[in-house]
């Protein structure tokens, strides 16, 4: 099936996907040559592009209206780019960065062959963290912090404030990536697995439950005004919405043909606007989902 909604062409392998409401930006990572691009939220118009040291993988904002996190892999460095005119800023940080999330001024960078978390404060490191094996997906739950360990396959939590670890559950088979909602609550994609696995926080941190997805999840994105979660089947070129309800299963309530290979993806929390890209023909695909 085609894509829905539209589809513009942004640069090549784009990997890594933010929408930030306040400036009506969409920050787009593009791989070869390692780039920026700034996209115009409401037509997919293609505003700026901003050079980076090395290619990005995945893309966080510091606070809304920027500076966008971008971890440079090749490059271990930690690339602050300012929206909406695009002034860097470049950090040292451990080996292969792959995500980057932060706690007011406070960043925390996962560098994946590093087994360790750097912890950025202005334009120093303040510490580093040892992590179970491979960190992939970054995400907080209010002070706390989560991270995936792709292979060692299991979900650490860390007090973000005291820098120390305070609890370490299993991820499933193959986890990759993480998000916190509104109201504390972590989802982790098990790609592996076919799932998505669902974890509170407190009292402690434990299982909620499993939603099968079948078809490859990989990206996930949350919408926290509407407690609405959106996750990318790989395998079968699809978008799956979520709706978040407490006490109840996350439960899927549409699916969405999507761009081919679609391993990223962002969401407007003001718009409800959805941002997928496709990791191999060099496409965003722009998503006004119904209500």
């Amino acid at each position: 099936m085609p894509p829905i909604g539209r589809v513009v062409r942004v640069g090549n392998m784009p990997e890594g996907v933010v929408a930030d409401s306040k400036t009506g930006l969409v920050a787009v990572g593009l791989r070869e040559p390692p780039a920026l691009a700034l996209v115009e939220a409401r037509t997919g118009r293609v505003v700026r592009r901003v050079a980076l040291p090395a290619a990005p993988r995945h893309l966080q904002l510091q606070r809304p209206g920027g500076p966008v996190l971008v971890p440079t892999e090749d490059g271990n460095s930690l690339v602050r780019v300012a929206l909406p005119g695009g002034q860097t800023t470049v950090t040292p940080v451990g080996d292969h960065p792959h995500d980057a999330t932060a706690l007011g001024d406070r960043i925390f960078v996962g560098d994946e062959r590093g087994d360790t978390v750097t912890v950025v404060d202005g334009r120093r490191v303040v510490a580093r963290l040892a992590t179970p094996a491979r960190p992939g997906g970054l995400a907080l739950s209010g002070s706390r912090l989560a991270v995936v360990a792709v292979r060692q396959r299991v979900l650490e939590l860390y007090d973000a404030r005291r820098l120390r670890s305070v609890a370490t559950t299993g991820a499933g088979v193959g986890p990759t990536h993480v998000v916190s909602d509104r109201r504390g609550m972590l989802y982790v994609i098990d790609t592996e697995g076919d799932a998505l696995l669902v974890y509170r926080v407190r009292p402690r941190l434990e299982l909620d439950c499993r939603v099968n997805l079948a078809g490859v999840p990989y990206g996930v994105a949350v919408d926290r005004r509407r407690d609405r979660l959106w996750v990318t089947l790989t395998e079968k070129n699809l978008l799956v919405e979520l709706v978040l309800r407490p006490g109840k299963l996350p439960a899927p309530i549409g699916a969405f043909p999507t761009v081919r290979q679609p391993n990223t993806l962002g969401v407007d929390p003001r718009t409800g606007r959805v941002f997928v890209a496709s990791a191999t023909d060099g496409t965003l695909e722009l998503i006004t989902p119904r209500g």
